[in-house]
């Protein structure tokens, strides 16, 4: 709820500034044009309704902005980070005085407070709240934009406009402070006629001198008031800090065996930072991302259960059972972690993301190619030939596997590994396979023809195809980890493969994945293996020619009425 009032109360401010910039935007043409805009602007903003919603807004905003300074551990953070909090505390002495010049004014002692007589007021009397204002608008924006870009980042499109955004970003605030400096160049013009600057404060009703006087002291009373607020926060959070190490403290174990000692109530992400423990964090420790997610070992029990902001961002990544996110979990007792995620991850990894990337057991296709006999045409060639003619190989078996809806996991040498129905489950991955291999043979073809001139032989693949329970998941080391799939099923297939050099054929594949798939291969060789580490013998069909694979699906149990039937003959 915190995070999300927080969201809300910044992008209604956000709208405001961006209107109150626009408006600006309109002194680069003319005078008249701005007030014009101005008429639009202040019928929208001084409604009832709206200045409720405004003035709202910033007291929710302020008020979360104090309790995050309070929530925080340590001030160690990002730079983007501590330009955002330094900028919002810059704003309100910078804006106090604007906002009691016009609106309170205006409310008070019946100011017309035109853009007329502010820039008049800003530029003949006190060009120094004119270099005042300007830094207002860059603060401000720039602080709004920060926000923006922090909340943003996490959502898979922004990468897509993020570089639009940045152009109106800049945009923005160029064109509305051109306004603003062409408004003041044409009122320093006209100030020089005295009679005119009479009329102009006459006309606006503008403040005498021990009104000023007031306006002054009001804003220097607040300003002093918002830094008590901010001093007593800081004091308060160091008084809390005290009094929660009274408490006792929680011993916290990381992978390696490093443990850090921290005061019951400390997040886990906060005590990363107090051991000097990398730990990834893109959205600063907010509970929006998911990129500080551990897996909780021993002590997991005497945790607290997740609220609801939390749960719903472990929904969004499948995380499981025992994962939390380490800026949202306080620890009151020992405990064990292990972050999941590398401590330099991104935007990237807090998307939403499939479950199984963490781990799962699922029932899927894999297929395993081989080129035969490559180290004996190799030999005699450059390294800058093989590496050509492996390059345009990978390339046509991968765009083969990816156009039959496969996944390619890893090239190993120069044989290839491949997934299938991994999200769309074992049937429709055991024909994509099938059909994977068909295209894999077609695509060979097609390289042979073009590489005839290059190659004294034709390249050879051989295939091995099956199907069963593997366990799935995002597995390796740093810039080197991919989705991939381990088990039995897994050897099995690649050992089908193998068998394709005993048969002399170009494709074997297991009958539990014909049968998957619904293709009837009775037409083709079929054999029974002993595979390592099964019980049972394993039936395969073997075929000389994978373009020969039948482009139609069976139904299953026509298959299996088609088997039991020659069993009786």
């Amino acid at each position: 709820m915190v995070r999300r009032l927080r969201l809300i109360s910044g992008l209604i401010l956000f709208c405001y500034v961006l209107t109150h910039l626009l408006n600006l935007v309109l002194g680069l043409v003319s005078f008249d044009a701005l007030e014009a805009g101005r008429a639009v602007f202040i019928a929208f903003w001084r409604s009832w309704p709206l200045t409720g919603l405004l003035y709202g807004a910033l007291l929710v905003h302020l008020v979360l902005a104090l309790y995050a300074i309070f929530a925080r551990e340590r001030w160690a953070m990002p730079t983007v980070e501590a330009l955002r909090y330094l900028l919002g505390v810059l704003i309100v002495p910078l804006a106090m005085l604007h906002v009691l010049g016009t609106r309170f004014a205006h409310e008070i002692y019946g100011v017309a407070d035109s853009y007329l007589y502010i820039v008049t007021v800003q530029w003949a009397f006190d060009i120094t709240t004119a270099i005042q204002q300007t830094s207002l608008v860059l603060v401000v924006w720039l602080h709004g934009c920060i926000g923006l870009h922090l909340w943003l980042r996490l959502k898979g499109w922004y990468g897509a406009v993020a570089a639009p955004g940045l152009a109106f970003a800049v945009l923005i605030p160029t064109l509305a402070l051109g306004g603003y400096l062409v408004s003041g160049r044409d009122v320093l013009r006209l100030a020089q006629d005295s009679d005119w600057l009479s009329a102009v404060m006459q006309e606006a009703n503008a403040l005498s001198r021990e009104q000023i006087a007031e306006v002054l002291g009001l804003r220097d009373l607040l300003v002093i008031g918002f830094f008590v607020l901010l001093l007593a926060t800081v004091l308060l959070r160091l008084a809390w800090r005290f009094w929660k190490q009274r408490r006792g403290m929680a011993r916290l174990t990381y992978p390696g065996n490093r443990q850090v000692a921290v005061a019951k109530g400390t997040t886990v992400l906060e005590a990363s930072r107090i051991g000097g423990i990398a730990h990834a964090s893109v959205c600063g420790g907010r509970g929006r991302c998911s990129t500080c997610r551990v897996r909780v070992g021993r002590g997991g029990v005497a945790l607290p259960p997740p609220d609801a902001d939390e749960r719903r961002v472990l929904a969004r990544v499948g995380a499981a059972p025992n994962v939390r996110l380490a800026c949202q979990t306080a620890v009151f007792a020992d405990c064990e972690v292990i972050p999941l995620l590398p401590a330099a991850a991104g935007p990237r990894q807090a998307r939403p993301r499939p479950g199984y990337l963490q781990g799962d057991e699922r029932e899927i296709a894999i297929l395993f190619a081989d080129l035969r006999g490559f180290t004996t045409l190799s030999e005699d060639r450059l390294p800058y030939d093989v590496v050509f003619v492996l390059n345009r190989y990978f390339t046509a078996m991968g765009t083969a596997v990816e156009e039959a809806g496969g996944r390619i996991d890893k090239f190993i040498g120069d044989g290839v590994m491949a997934l299938f129905g991994i999200e769309r489950g074992v049937v429709i991955g055991s024909r994509n396979a099938l059909e994977a291999a068909r295209r894999m043979a077609q695509h060979l073809d097609e390289l042979n023809e073009s590489l005839a001139s290059d190659l004294a032989q034709p390249l050879r693949i051989g295939i091995g195809l099956h199907s069963g329970s593997v366990i799935v998941g995002e597995m390796g080391y740093g810039r080197a980890t991919s989705v991939t799939a381990i088990g039995d099923a897994v050897n099995t297939a690649s050992r089908l493969e193998a068998l394709t050099k005993d048969f002399n054929a170009q494709l074997i594949v297991s009958a539990p994945l014909a049968g998957h798939a619904g293709v009837d291969l009775s037409a083709f060789a079929s054999h029974q293996i002993d595979v390592r580490g099964r019980s049972a013998p394993l039936d395969i069909h073997v075929l000389d020619d994978a373009r020969a694979l039948p482009t139609g699906a069976v139904p299953v149990e026509a298959i299996q009425a088609k088997a039991s039937q020659a069993e009786k003959i």
